[in-house]
């Protein structure tokens, strides 16, 4: 930078004085400050524009190393993806096609039972009368097992409290 003590400025301003005339000098001077001022917001203007390219610059390759490493990680989830699949299906190609493994084939008792449980339960739920009906004469709403009903109505071992 221009290294300008008081004298300097001082020798400046006699000499402008002299060359420019009183009466003009005000507004050269002016002139002279608007200029500079229009300087200095140039000069920051473009520092701060390539400040910010170089943020930028800095943001797309942060961008492309982040690319880069999501794609790095897709590859190996789709490769170990891929691995497992066929492991299973070189699994399921090996077992015999005779035999079923952890398949038993229910016996009819067993599914008499669950048709009947189901029809029990389904006319409980699909009933023609209504809800508040039921509750109000005390008509079963939900089936409960034996042992829950005995339960429910089994007396407690407690004493009844005495308002004494």
């Amino acid at each position: 930078m221009i290294d300008l003590g008081l004298s300097k400025l001082a020798i400046i301003g006699v000499v402008a004085l002299i060359v420019i005339g009183p009466e003009k000098l005000p507004k050269v001077a002016r002139m002279v400050g608007t200029l500079y001022g229009r300087a200095q917001r140039y000069l920051h203007d473009v520092k701060s524009e390539v400040s910010r390219e170089i943020e930028l610059e800095e943001l797309r390759n942060l961008q492309k190393e982040v690319q880069e490493t999501a794609q790095s990680i897709k590859q190996g989830v789709e490769q170990s993806i891929s691995e497992s699949v066929a492991e299973v299906q070189n699994a399921w190609q090996d077992s015999s096609p005779g035999h079923d493994y952890g398949q038993v084939p229910p016996s009819p008792e067993h599914l008499a039972r669950k048709a009947k449980e189901f029809r029990r339960k389904r006319l409980v739920r699909t009933s023609a009368l209504p809800a508040w009906y039921k509750q109000q004469h005390g008509t079963r709403m939900h089936v409960t097992s034996g042992a829950a009903r005995v339960a429910r109505f089994r007396p407690s071992s407690k004493p009844p409290a005495s308002f004494y």
